[in-house]
């Protein structure tokens, strides 16, 4: 205690710590401090005046939890607090892809043309940034699961002046693999005038996150020995052990994107030549 000019010892409480106050946005990855429940947020709803958050651990277990003090982020104490609605824009606004978004302007029936990535996370982070401008445009984003057969598959897919395909390839350098698959591929006649296959230099889509979207300088530079999300997500602190974990850590990283400055120009300049090149009149 303090003693103050008159004699007399202070005793006001001790201020009370303020903590950073983060909001319960879906993929969010927090820990409940009182029962040592990890999960990431999948649901948050309004229940008797106060806000319930869902969280869902590695094996999609889930729990509720009232939004509040209690919670830890990274190791941090945090106040998890419900997010901010969205103001309603004045003026005419933009996609998450930086076009101008007409008002009301429905999706278009998906045409035949198609644009193929190589995985779910690279569909999900195209469809997160360019979605409201291929659903215009009527053009669907399907995941390959690898690109291994990719001559195979063009050839299944039968591409033609209303047909064209774009493929985006992740690691598309000199000398690599998959340089030698799309070289293979474009030799073929199925692939001539109707196939455009780009890429970017990057081990996984993950990487075309930039590091300042996340907090960090750089990405950690993850040895071969080990698999690069693993490593990756091991170098965050992250559970690493399983597929679970792999999907959550992906959804945390994804939760981070908000629009098309997010992500590195090496990617953005590949994804518009694509879309360019799918609806572009057929001559």
């Amino acid at each position: 205690m303090q003693s103050n000019n008159w004699g007399y010892q202070d005793i006001s409480p001790p201020k009370a710590r303020t903590l950073r106050q983060v909001p319960a946005s879906r993929g969010l990855v927090v820990e409940d401090v009182q029962t040592g429940w990890v999960g990431a947020v999948v649901r948050i709803e309004k229940s008797g005046g106060m806000h319930i958050m869902e969280l869902a651990d590695r094996r999609n277990k889930v729990r509720a939890f009232p939004l509040g003090f209690g919670f830890l982020l990274d190791g941090e104490p945090v106040e998890v607090v419900a997010p901010r609605a969205a103001t309603p824009p004045r003026t005419a606004t933009r996609t998450a892809s930086g076009s101008l978004k007409v008002a009301g302007q429905r999706a278009q029936v998906a045409k035949a043309s198609r644009i193929w990535v190589e995985g779910k996370h690279d569909a999900e982070l195209v469809e997160k940034v360019w979605g409201d401008d291929l659903r215009v445009e009527g053009i669907v984003v399907e995941p390959l699961r690898g690109i291994d057969d990719l001559t195979a598959a063009v050839r299944d897919f039968g591409p033609g002046p209303d047909r064209r395909l774009g493929v985006l390839v992740d690691h598309l350098v000199p000398h690599s693999k998959e340089s030698r698959i799309v070289a293979d591929l474009m030799k073929s006649t199925a692939a001539k005038n109707n196939v455009l296959v780009v890429g970017h230099p990057y081990v996984d889509v993950w990487q075309a996150i930039k590091p300042g979207t996340l907090g960090i300088p750089a990405w950690p530079v993850i040895p071969r020995t080990m698999e690069w999300k693993v490593g990756i997500l091991k170098a965050f602190g992250w559970p690493h052990g399983t597929a679970e974990d792999l999907g959550l850590g992906w959804q945390r990283l994804l939760s981070r994107v908000s629009s098309y400055s997010d992500l590195e120009p090496s990617l953005l300049g590949r994804v518009e030549e694509v879309i360019d090149f799918l609806t572009a009149p057929v001559s």
